[in-house]
């Protein structure tokens, strides 16, 4: 079953875990690299938006010190319970629907969360607005339709049938509601949104080990949506999971594009 609420991954799935535990190895550089250079210090506050994981959030902790402050909000807090301790306060929240958990924010921060999000543009104005003036905003979102290949060289049958299974995986998400090309979008909708100072870049990695186990713990929780869809057979997937174990292949993940700004 597909969620109602846009999210087609979800937290509370066993993959779950594995999945987060790939995110941070191929993303947590990037993010905290881009973190770094937004200022953060002792004494922000910080909003960290469907935060998921505790990776980013430690981090936060940890370079906001204890006159700071970081809220970590998700629509499923199970996995975020383990760092709910000063400076860290975990709350439920849908940044699509409801008010943002606070306002005068140095730092609002949302990573693979908005492009799921059913009411995108309320959740990004909600953020903005939970921003102090001077606050800085960083979005990172892929883009699934800028590089849809899983196997960007396709050169054999077990390339061909991985680059079938991803497609048939943006087939779910975009049936789900998800916006396969959001990311590409994030610097325009900062500046019109009335951010300054809007840059932009994008990470691509490929052929790391971080992405054969993030593939292989999404095709494990979307194995039972792709087979009812006839978007693939089981086996057809029990195959591509053995592939994609033996490391023989080059796998690739969508380009995670990041835009950041700061609030007049």
């Amino acid at each position: 079953m597909m969620r109602t609420d846009g999210y087609l991954l979800d937290n509370r799935h066993s993959a779950a875990g594995e999945q987060g535990d790939a995110v941070g190895p191929l993303f947590d550089p990037t993010t905290f690299r881009h973190l770094e250079g937004l200022g953060i210090g002792p004494g922000w506050r910080c909003w960290e938006v469907g935060a998921g994981g505790t990776s980013v959030v430690s981090w936060l902790a940890k370079k906001v010190g204890p006159t700071g402050k970081v809220i970590a909000t998700d629509l499923d807090t199970s996995r975020l319970d383990p760092a709910a301790r000063p400076p860290v306060e975990v709350r439920v929240h849908d940044v699509g629907v409801e008010e943002p958990p606070g306002e005068g924010f140095d730092l609002v921060h949302a990573r693979l969360v908005l492009a799921h999000v059913p009411d995108r543009e309320r959740a990004l104005r909600s953020m903005i607005a939970a921003l102090a003036p001077g606050g800085r905003l960083l979005v990172e979102d892929a883009d699934l339709a800028l590089q849809p290949l899983l196997c960007p060289d396709e050169h054999g049958l077990e390339q061909q049938l991985a680059n079938r299974l991803r497609d048939g995986v943006r087939t779910l998400l975009a049936d789900n509601g998800s916006d396969l090309s959001f990311g590409r979008r994030l610097p325009r909708l900062l500046r019109e949104a009335g951010l300054c100072r809007v840059s932009a870049d994008a990470y691509f990695p490929v052929a790391s080990p971080a992405c054969a186990a993030l593939e292989s713990a999404t095709i494990r929780e979307l194995r039972d949506q792709l087979v009812a869809a006839g978007l693939a057979t089981d086996p057809d997937i029990d195959r591509h999971l053995t592939n994609v174990t033996t490391g023989a292949m080059d796998l690739a993940v969508a380009p995670m594009i990041s835009a950041w700004g700061r609030k007049p």
